[in-house]
């Protein structure tokens, strides 16, 4: 396969949907000679931070002077996006060669009636394969869903794991509750590894005491106590954290001094455990930190900022981030959500804050809520709603409507960010 036709072939698997369970991805990894075997890897799981924690290490870690694979999901501007080694996207070349010998291996297990492998198990065993050809020091790996059953867990070669905020998401999938959910999260926990955990709710933060009591892991709670002179700032901000002082950040949110933290005390441990990351590496590495997705800004008059708050956590501290930097502004909203996510509390925490709201319909997604719908549904806390036909459509329209000292915020899923990034960036000045 070229690589347009193994776009095509991933694109088809995708109608075997999402399948929690390890059973089949270890029969393909196995048919593959177990790549992952020879890699080592910092596993992230968790509700909220997870990304954001992610680039923060693999960024020092490339720094310091590690090869350092990425695997994130989802993405916003290019399919190869999800697979990284030190930034650089996987070539087109090497996803549709080892796409081909996937395909071979799955058609190999289906003639045997066995099941076919998800579009995540097989993304997930060409991240391993990748990775091992460009010989990557590490990989930072984050969980698709959950922990425990996650085609991600198959790794046993685990350097360290980091649990960002445990949070209800997926009920019902995951647990009917904290408890059960963070169990389920705490699942990538190896024997005798490294945990760095942000700090949890009582009921998390017991089950992940117990998982490492029991199998004899060194537990790190990154203490928000310990964070000292911060300031905020929608450009640059900075703390102090321990020894460590004037730390600086390029990535915006008030939660996003949370995640540096996690990952600061994720890289000290890691250091402990006999890998050089010096300091000017650490600073460097924070500074430099992109995220697109997170609180980002894509211009300045009026500033227009996109965030993938689609959770009841992500949308508090979304609305924080807004009170925080925002205070005396105008603010208007652009919102897109999937029916299956809990958009009515989204909506309760920050709609009564728009001047006005345009909602969109996510495109090309079997789990988009209608623009009209989600319309209706923010009605019920501001007044000034109005879905729109297309993301162009709500841009345009809001531009429109905004002035150069105003803000735009567009959030809900990450799924439709990426276009709406072309659509305000095409119009720049």
């Amino acid at each position: 396969m070229d690589y347009q036709e193994a776009r095509v072939y991933l694109e088809n698997v995708t109608k075997y949907g999402s399948v929690l369970g390890l059973e089949n991805m270890k029969e393909l990894l196995d048919r593959l000679s177990n790549p992952q075997d020879e890699l080592k890897f910092i596993h992230i799981a968790g509700t909220n931070g997870k990304g954001s924690v992610l680039a923060y290490v693999s960024t020092v870690l490339a720094e310091a002077g590690y090869r350092v694979g990425r695997y994130i999901s989802p993405t916003l501007f290019s399919y190869r996006e999800r697979i990284q080694v030190n930034g650089e996207y996987i070539e087109r070349e090497a996803l549709a060669r080892w796409v081909t010998q996937i395909k071979t291996v799955i058609d190999q297990m289906t003639g045997e009636g066995k099941a076919h492998p998800t579009v995540f198990e097989i993304e997930t065993a060409l991240s391993f394969l990748y990775f091992k050809e460009k010989k990557c020091d590490f990989v930072v790996l984050e969980t698709g869903m959950g922990g425990t059953l996650d085609a991600t867990n198959v790794v046993k070669t685990t350097v360290a794991e980091i649990i960002v905020s445990i949070s209800l998401d997926h009920l019902g999938v995951l647990g009917n509750n904290l408890r059960e959910i963070a169990q389920n999260k705490a699942g990538i926990i190896k024997p005798e590894t490294v945990v760095i955990t942000a700090k949890q709710e009582q009921e998390a933060m017991e089950v992940l005491e117990d998982t490492c009591r029991e199998k004899k892991c060194r537990l790190y709670v990154a203490d928000d106590r310990e964070v000292k002179e911060i300031h905020y700032g929608y450009e640059r901000q900075s703390f102090d954290y321990k020894q460590y002082k004037n730390l600086e950040i390029s990535l915006a949110g008030s939660y996003q001094i949370t995640n540096a933290v996690i990952a600061v005390e994720a890289l000290d441990q890691i250091r402990e455990l006999g890998y050089s990351i010096p300091e000017k590496a650490l600073r460097e590495g924070l500074k430099k930190t992109t995220w697109k997705g997170r609180f980002t800004i894509l211009r300045k008059k009026p500033i227009f900022v996109i965030d993938g708050a689609h959770n009841r956590d992500a949308a508090r501290v979304l609305r924080q981030s807004i009170d925080l930097y925002f205070a005396d502004k105008k603010i208007f909203y652009i919102m897109g959500m999937f029916k299956d996510k809990e958009y009515e509390e989204v909506l309760r925490q920050t709609a009564d804050r728009a001047e006005h709201i345009f909602t969109i319909e996510t495109p090309d997604n079997v789990r988009a809520l209608p623009a009209e719908a989600l319309a209706e549904a923010a009605r019920k806390y501001n007044e000034k709603v109005e879905p729109a036909g297309t993301i162009e459509e709500a841009v345009e329209r809001t531009l429109a409507m905004t002035g150069k000292d105003d803000v735009v915020i567009a959030f809900g899923s990450l799924s439709f960010l990426g276009q709406l990034t072309k659509a305000v960036e095409g119009g720049k000045e």
